[in-house]
């Protein structure tokens, strides 16, 4: 059985190049363990403004001011070399950053059951062969630059967790050509601050629960506030296995692959997502839901909520994949993206531009489905203005509702 609501509505292709033209308003104005690569254009950066705030300390509980009187270790930059201090114990003093931060996440108290914290004040390198492994119950705040040198193997980070609790990192930047920037499994109550990674390869910060026995044993209560995520060879931000996730911004530019993709993931909530360039000539997208992200037992109740999407040239903008769904995307804004637009395939109750959007040129607004899955569902498209490329929908999705879209030289080939 078929529902079909359709309100889509036609631009004169005369009054659709006034509109081109700027005559009127716009109407609608991996690594291991990486997920599927089932998919398988290029826009350049035009000044669209950061959300979060890339300028400063992105933590009010842990600035970036020079303050150590709230650490129980400090780590400083000493000329050529480091000093670790905790308390009146010298912890390390040498030449080496990795070993220098090792040192004073080492020197917390044993068996604690709340967190103490670390200061890293200062510039330093790390090697991509090796990591920090950060302990539970610990606030190591990066007040500087670790750039990542050489090449490695393995799931090795300059940031590191692995069976871990309660864990923080209020402010990081990282640069270099790390494996995973940031790399966190079986982690629960973690939280992200400011983190920028304007780095060379690898993936930016994958969070997963691949160390369980049982999959369906997901990790818990994950936040990241703000993330910027420049020249990945892989994701800017994944995860695979996460019930319960908080993401106030993730910007990516120039991203191997996606932007934000969330695999085997429930109950998130994301501000916005802001990509330039992500996975261009490739499958990927901006943001992309993929391995039954959003359902819930064998259902898929509206459980990941997206406050708004911004893609500019790359792969794909937004992509559903592998019986995934259970999403609202309140507002979107794509624009000359080398593959689809929007691609929903094999999904199950998603809406798409519940407030408002608009996508311009690039690929088309796809419904599709494989036939190993289970035929998409319950999709809404609405509020949208799609100009200058094509909704195609093969084969019809069930029960699909389209509803205030406006086509300004654009085809419709959905079903009717």
């Amino acid at each position: 059985m078929k529902t079909r609501i359709r309100e889509i509505s036609w631009m004169p292709v005369a009054l659709a190049g006034l509109v081109a033209a700027g005559c009127l308003s716009d109407p609608g104005v991996g690594p291991e363990g990486s997920a599927d690569s089932s998919g398988d254009g290029s826009g350049a950066d035009d000044g669209l403004a950061l959300v979060g705030s890339p300028g400063g300390s992105g933590d009010a509980a842990y600035p970036c001011d020079g303050d150590t009187s709230r650490y129980n270790a400090v780590v400083t930059q000493s000329g050529s070399g480091w000093v670790a201090r905790n308390g009146s114990r010298n912890v390390y003093n040498g030449g080496d950053m990795r070993a220098a931060v090792q040192a004073a996440l080492d020197s917390l108290s044993r068996g604690r059951t709340r967190k103490e914290s670390v200061l890293v004040q200062g510039s330093g390198t790390i090697a991509a062969s090796s990591r920090l492994s950060v302990p539970s119950y610990t606030v190591l705040n990066v007040c500087g630059t670790i750039d990542v040198t050489g090449g490695g193997s393995g799931d090795m980070a300059p940031i590191y967790a692995r069976g871990r609790t309660d864990i923080e990192i209020p402010n990081v930047t990282i640069t270099g050509t790390p494996l995973y920037a940031m790399f966190f499994r079986d982690v629960e109550n973690l939280r992200l601050g400011h983190v920028e990674l304007r780095v060379s390869s690898g993936l930016g910060i994958r969070i997963d629960n691949h160390g369980h026995s049982n999959r369906a044993d997901k990790v818990t209560n994950i936040e990241l506030d703000y993330v910027y995520a420049e020249g990945t060879s892989s994701h800017g931000v994944e995860t695979y296995g996460v019930d319960g996730l908080r993401i106030g911004t993730v910007v990516a530019r120039d991203t191997g692959e996606c932007g934000l993709l969330l695999n085997d993931t429930i109950n998130a909530e994301i501000g916005k997502v802001d990509a330039v360039n992500a996975g261009t000539g490739t499958g990927y997208a901006a943001f992309r839901l993929a391995n039954r992200a959003g359902r819930v037992g064998d259902g898929y109740p509206t459980n990941i909520h997206v406050g708004e999407v911004v893609a500019r040239g790359g792969g794909r903008g937004i992509f559903c994949v592998s019986e995934s769904g259970g999403a609202s995307i309140d507002r979107i804004d794509i624009s000359g993206t080398g593959s689809n637009s929007i691609l929903l395939e094999n999904c199950h109750n998603v809406n798409i531009a519940a407030e408002s959007g608009k996508v311009t040129g690039g690929g088309d607004v796809r419904l599709a489905a494989r036939t190993q899955f289970a035929n998409s569902s319950d999709i809404t498209i609405q509020n949208l203005t799609i100009s200058n490329t094509a909704v195609n929908e093969s084969p019809c999705a069930v029960n699909s509702t389209f509803r205030n879209v406006t086509l300004v030289s654009a085809r419709d080939n959905s079903c009717r």
